[in-house]
């Protein structure tokens, strides 16, 4: 391994180290967060179809959201994908981003301790809002967004 390589992931490893320390995220948080919030948004009248229409192996889909968060929460670099390319296809417009955050923050809430569930929040309401914004231009699909994605706002 080059040196600039090894320093490379000597900072991501002090990145981690430093968001664990802060917030006690670790691996095994963001894999229970994920599959209870992953159970809510199957059950979910709104999200369910959506999600049950394009994924028949809930399994892999749930191992590339726990990266996916891995990489979003810890900077793990865990997660190599095209999450705008994904959405953009999607039958979904403003009030399936505000179910998805509902559910996403109403999770986190219960699976996380407080400053865990903050960190992970405010995270879900850029990914949001990027998605939407992204998915939904030009469609007439989006909403007027200076007014939304106030969850996650508060202070941990």
């Amino acid at each position: 391994m080059s040196e600039s390589v090894s320093s490379g992931v000597a900072r991501r490893a002090q990145i981690i180290r430093s968001i664990q320390s802060e917030t006690g995220i670790d691996e095994m948080m963001i894999e229970k967060l994920v599959r209870r919030f992953y159970e809510r948004v199957r059950a979910d009248a709104a999200l369910g179809p959506i999600f049950s229409a394009r994924i028949a192996d809930w399994e892999p889909h749930l191992q590339r959201m726990c990266a996916f968060w891995s990489s979003v929460a810890l900077m793990s670099g865990r997660y190599h994908g095209q999450p705008m390319q994904v959405h953009s296809a999607l039958p979904i417009d403003a009030r399936h981003f505000d179910r998805w955050l509902t559910l996403f923050e109403a999770t986190a809430r219960e699976v996380c301790p407080p400053k865990a569930a903050h960190h992970f929040i405010q995270r879900a309401c850029r990914i949001a809002k990027s998605l939407e914004s992204a998915s939904c231009r030009g469609s007439g699909r989006g909403a007027r967004q200076d007014a939304r994605f106030r969850l996650g706002t508060d202070s941990a």
